[in-house]
């Protein structure tokens, strides 16, 4: 009896099909997980990012202060921002200042011995060196002792931040107790913060000192009617200074 013969079976060509079909599947569901995350709601993207940001705190890896939200609503994002006029902590309104300034010294202040301007970081009172210290010293003279006291009750009234900034003009200091105009601006502005703590009680943390020697100048070095308004100690209140339609009478002029 003959035997049938087995088919042959032949081998597919069509298997690559199958993975083929497999990663277009996972393409897919990449690009859908892609735009799912594209169109998630970034109020609650916040809310999770606070959530895990408070669980870290409580954990003690992050301070009390890391604790907000990373990506903010956009309701929030597109709020504008409202300066107001009041005092605040941040930006204190320095109109009423100015004009209280400008009254206390106004003597002084025609003699040109101080200047009230208003400045890029708030109110800078100028106290110049023909009316406020002694040539290549840094203590503030007996005789501007009463200016000086009226000027420094006013700023002991107010919770203000203060920078004290000396300047010179460009001629070289030459004496037993400096040797350069570096020295001499940081020692008169230092000096100064020393007499506001311990003679007016000004709280040393609102206190900062700054010596800029020739190199801030406010006039010409070229002649000596700029080098007398160049030498000067520049008592620099933060905050935010009126519109110019507001100045004080005069203020500007000086």
């Amino acid at each position: 009896m003959r035997r049938r013969r087995r088919p042959v079976a032949h081998a597919s060509h069509e298997r690559w099909l199958v993975s083929y079909a497999d990663f277009i599947t996972l393409l897919f569901a990449f690009f859908v997980v892609l735009y799912s995350a594209a169109v998630i709601d970034k109020k609650k993207v916040g809310q999770v990012a606070a959530s895990i940001q408070v669980a870290f705190q409580n954990m003690g890896a992050f301070p009390a202060a890391a604790a907000q939200p990373a990506i903010p609503s956009p309701a929030r994002a597109a709020a504008p921002t409202v300066i107001t006029t009041s005092t605040t902590e941040g930006s204190p309104d320095l109109s009423a200042l100015w004009q209280e300034l400008e009254q206390a010294l106004a003597q002084e202040i025609s003699r040109g011995e101080v200047v009230v301007r208003a400045g890029p970081e708030g109110l800078v009172v100028s106290l110049r060196e023909i009316g406020f210290f002694d040539s290549g010293s840094a203590g503030v003279a007996d005789h501007s002792k009463p200016a000086f006291s009226r000027m420094a009750e006013l700023l002991a009234k107010r919770d203000y931040q203060l920078r004290i900034e000396g300047h010179t003009d460009n001629v070289p200091i030459h004496n037993s107790q400096y040797t350069s105009n570096w020295e001499l601006s940081t020692a008169r502005a230092t000096e100064m913060v020393r007499l506001l703590i311990t003679k007016y009680q000004l709280p040393p943390q609102r206190l900062a000192a700054a010596g800029y020697a020739e190199y801030h100048p406010v006039a010409s070095n070229e002649n000596e009617s700029g080098r007398a308004q160049n030498r000067r100690v520049d008592v620099v209140i933060i905050g935010k200074v009126p519109a110019p339609s507001f100045i004080p009478g005069g203020a500007s002029s000086h």
